[in-house]
């Protein structure tokens, strides 16, 4: 099999791929009497038709070294995976190579930090690294088949730095 080393989730290194969800500095606004700071508009949802739909996954955790043997993309819309739990979670992409994925990169997420996947990302299934698994996710609700898997002659071993 072939390594990837996981790396720390930031927006710098994930940029290509989507968006990290995290706390700004400051807050845009703050609101709710004063109470309440506001970052506003972290991700870009992306969607060809249809709408927005949230839905709650409950994932079985998984370890590391982690064996990718599957990614995935969703070529009608955009995915956004937000953690319901304090805990951090493995982030597995891929560029794009004419229409396969390339070479995985493997992030873990620092508490705090939720991502949304560009539409068409070869991406990773949801892999929590402790239970519970649960998350909210933003992604595409409409007709059509809104999911692409590629299988790995070779699986490849995601160890931690």
């Amino acid at each position: 099999m072939k390594p990837i080393v996981t790396e720390p989730l930031t927006a710098s290194a994930f940029a290509s791929f989507g968006d990290v969800l995290a706390l700004k500095d400051s807050p845009d606004k703050i609101i709710n009497q004063g109470l309440c700071g506001r970052h506003h508009d972290l991700a870009r949802l992306d969607f060809s038709d249809g709408r927005a739909g949230i839905s709650l996954f409950d994932a079985e955790p998984r370890s590391l070294p982690y064996t990718l043997d599957m990614v995935e993309r969703h070529p009608e819309g955009s995915q956004s995976f937000i953690p319901m739990t304090p805990a951090p979670f493995l982030v597995v992409v891929a560029p794009d190579d004419h229409g396969k994925p390339g070479t995985p990169k493997a992030f873990v997420t620092a508490l705090g930090q939720a991502i949304n996947f560009h539409r068409n990302t070869w991406h990773g299934v949801l892999t929590p690294l402790t239970a519970p698994g649960l998350f909210a996710v933003v992604d595409r609700i409409g007709p059509g088949d809104n999911l692409e898997e590629f299988w790995f002659d070779t699986p490849y071993m995601v160890v931690s730095s």
